[in-house]
């Protein structure tokens, strides 16, 4: 008996929609049970709140919101919440050199200081040797020197990148990695002027416009004013959810300030899992794509430890690179006050996941990142919640058995309080102004204000004053140490800081009050 081509037809039809409601089906069972591991980690990890996207291929097949997005007013967190994805816009930035590069405006091998002029190193032989490529593969041997632009702060990016030529390098040239954020403000400050226009305008001209990424901004105002954007938080030491300020990152903003949605973030994922096109026009040259994700440096030896199948730390162009449990992965965190985020993709795999959180320096993108990695590629799960729960408790026991430095008792200041006040400048970082007033010495740090308290002899423990009027309860990690001349008057500033062991010196300007 003969069959007809219409229920031949048909056949394959229900064929075809049995595999695809199969297909769907493996997928809900897999995400089904990812659902209950992030309500965990809600729970566990003491979080404001945090939304996530997984792409495979061209399609977004998964995409949440978890907690909240403001938690007073139990708001919650949706797809399209925007967050500060901090770091994680490096590799926008470094994108914007692909397409200039293959506009012929630039090679990669060209010098830094002479695409940009505002931009010169501590020596002539840094001048001569540092290209491109080694600002995009942070291998310039300049370490981070972070609290210079975060706590000194402008919207003037000359002013920023003048301040390269003081920072002395930690080793030479491509010898070592170190991160350093003031190479990808070059980056963007490049970027301005071969196109003429605003980094600002080239993000969102060339990226977030053919992209479809309608949410996504790069100005601290459109995001606080937007109705759906997450307020930032961090986690107190007896786990209490804590609201902050946001930070302006300002002039550095091609280093780090993209707002953007899981559901937006997943259009810049596709792009990467998919040799640079989106929609099946190209968005980045296919070879910047392989170039970008190609590792360009070596951050760390990074042997397998407790995880004996995940190791390996590269760099490539605005992406880390690495090795997860047998699978080539290329990602990007980012942290700035009340946010931290995770963007990652397998491409071998054409697989992309997006965390984003309101919630600073937080563990729970990674947790969350690995959690999905896991199930999608069929990888027997860790408990990457549990594992991060323990290592904070351990932690947390451990910081209650540490004494707090003590003062010296008995002891005063050398003079006069108000002797202190005055401006105190370093050419790497800025200028410290120091106010008398009420019997007190006072400063700003950044966007806060700080009273400087007597710890002992000269030695001052600045503590941070909100809106109102209360002063940090917790001693400061941070002291102030000043030192006289051989005049015997107030010379220096000595400021434990992140960059150095030794502490950074601020003299005083007698030219400012």
């Amino acid at each position: 008996m003969k069959l007809s081509l219409a229920y031949l037809f048909s056949l394959l039809i229900s064929v075809s929609g049995l595999a695809q409601i199969q297909k769907a089906n493996r997928n809900n069972d897999s995400f089904s049970s990812i659902d209950s591991v992030l309500t965990s980690v809600l729970k566990d990890q003491h979080i404001a709140g945090f939304a996530v996207a997984v792409v495979k291929g061209n399609d977004v097949i998964y995409s949440k919101g978890f907690g909240y997005r403001d938690v007073e007013n139990k708001k919650p967190v949706t797809t399209n919440t925007l967050f500060a994805i901090g770091s994680s816009s490096k590799a926008f930035t470094a994108s914007l050199l692909g397409l200039l590069r293959k506009e012929g405006k630039l090679t990669f091998e060209d010098k830094a200081v002479d695409l940009l002029p505002q931009l010169r190193f501590y020596n002539n032989e840094m001048n001569n040797q540092i290209i491109l490529r080694d600002l995009m593969a942070h291998r310039t041997g300049l370490s981070r020197y972070d609290l210079s632009w975060y706590l000194f702060n402008t919207k003037n990016r000359d002013s920023i990148i003048s301040r390269v030529r003081y920072m002395q390098p930690s080793a030479a040239v491509r010898e070592k990695w170190f991160y350093n954020n003031f190479m990808y403000l070059a980056q963007g400050m490049i970027a301005e002027r071969f196109s003429g226009k605003t980094w600002e305008e080239n993000i969102k001209e060339k990226l977030f416009i053919p992209l479809e990424m309608t949410r996504s901004n790069t100005d601290i105002k459109t995001f606080q004013n937007d109705s759906d954007a997450a307020l930032p938080y961090t986690l107190e030491k007896d786990n209490t959810i804590k609201k902050i300020d946001y930070y302006n990152i300002n002039g550095m903003g091609p280093a780090g300030s993209i707002n953007s949605s899981v559901n937006d973030m997943a259009n810049w994922l596709k792009v990467w899992i998919n040799d640079g096109s989106f929609k099946g026009k190209e968005i980045l040259p296919k070879n910047y794509i392989t170039e970008a994700m190609s590792s360009q440096m070596v951050m760390s030896a990074d042997l397998p430890d407790k995880h004996s199948d995940i190791f390996l730390a590269n760099y490539g162009l605005g992406w880390m690179i690495g090795s997860y449990r047998g699978h080539y992965v290329v990602e990007h965190g980012g942290n700035i006050n009340g946010f931290s985020a995770n963007v990652a993709f397998f491409p071998s795999d054409k697989l992309g996941i997006v965390v984003l959180t309101n919630q600073d320096v937080s563990k729970v993108p990674m947790i969350v990142c690995n959690s999905i990695a896991d199930r999608m590629l069929n990888l027997k799960p860790e408990d990457w919640n549990g594992e991060v729960k323990a290592t904070a408790a351990e932690k947390a026991l451990q910081a209650k058995k540490e004494t707090k430095k003590m003062p010296v008792p008995n002891t005063k200041p050398s003079h006069p309080l108000k002797d202190y006040a005055g401006s105190f400048t370093n050419p790497s970082y800025g200028t410290i102004k120091i106010a008398f007033r009420d019997k007190s010495l006072y400063t700003k740090l950044g966007e806060e204000e700080i009273i400087l308290k007597h710890f002992h002899y000269d030695i001052f423990d600045p503590r941070s004053i909100d809106k109102n009027g209360k002063v940090d309860a917790e001693q400061s990690t941070m002291m102030f140490n000043f030192a006289t001349d051989v005049d015997g008057k107030i010379q220096t500033i000595g400021i434990f800081m992140n960059d150095y062991e030794k502490p950074v010196l601020f003299d005083r300007d007698v030219n400012k009050k």
